[in-house]
């Protein structure tokens, strides 16, 4: 019976797959032109949320919003846990009204289809190289005049193991918050491990059904300005892990 489960999940993962390059080759003429202009990138943000949505459509993936805050105008550093590649999907049709870049390892720029559309819109972040550190940096310091949010996944990489207990959050998001003097919107992912697992463990598990999601209210400049990063890190990590801690006691209830 574990072998059938097995058998499925992985064919899950190969129809996900599949769905993802259809609509990635189908929206990448049009990308290109949007993007060929500085004028038209914000328009490229509404085709990231069509693809999104087609993800939601034909992968079966309704989002169900277990808590929703009113957000302030942006721009502001989104920030939540990071369990699966479904977090990526849906994240652009989840905050669709507000238009976003994602800041990212640069590891990802080796990925065949990934990395044209991520290098187009997106800002990688060279980790081991101190000098185009600095330089993405800037272009995030860039894209927020320009009126982008940022989204950072602050644990840098999706657990190995105990997934969905996160890993140690990374200073990055909250020296760019502090920096710009921009709000934190922190959002928790309930069970995206569990629908869809890393792509090419074969034991993972894979289905449709519902995302569950958190959008915590957001956290505001005044507070922000009172912390230290490690501070703030500290206090994003409790909120985002509060419901993983209530839905997982034995995994997530200590840090």
């Amino acid at each position: 019976m574990r072998i059938a489960i097995q058998v499925l999940s992985f064919l899950w993962k190969v129809y996900v797959g599949i769905i993802f390059v259809v609509f990635a080759l189908l929206l990448y003429p049009p990308l290109v032109v949007l993007l060929s202009r500085p004028s038209w990138k914000r328009k490229s943000f509404k085709i990231f949320v069509f693809w999104s949505w087609m993800m939601r459509v034909f992968c079966f993936y309704p989002v169900q919003k277990l808590s929703e805050s009113s957000l302030p105008a942006g721009p502001y550093v989104i920030i939540s846990n990071h369990s699966s590649y479904l977090d990526i999907f849906l994240m652009h049709s989840i905050m669709s009204k507000h238009p976003f870049l994602f800041m990212g390892k640069s590891e990802i720029l080796s990925y065949p289809i990934i990395k044209t559309y991520f290098k187009g819109l997106n800002i990688p972040v060279h980790r081991k190289d101190r000098t185009k550190a600095a330089r993405s940096f800037n272009e995030a310091k860039k894209a927020v005049q320009e009126g982008w949010s940022i989204v950072i996944f602050p644990e840098g990489t999706i657990p190995d193991d105990d997934n969905p207990k996160m890993l140690p959050f990374k200073n990055g998001a909250f020296k760019l918050a502090k920096a710009l003097d921009i709000p934190i919107v922190p959002l928790t992912f309930i069970n995206n491990f569990k629908l869809f697992s890393e792509p090419l463990d074969f034991k993972g598990t894979a289905s449709p059904g519902y995302s569950k999601i958190h959008v915590h209210p957001a956290i505001e400049r005044e507070t922000i300005r009172k912390m230290s990063d490690k501070e703030l890190s500290a206090y994003c990590f409790t909120i985002i892990n509060a419901p993983l801690a209530k839905t997982y006691p034995d995994l997530c209830g200590t840090r």
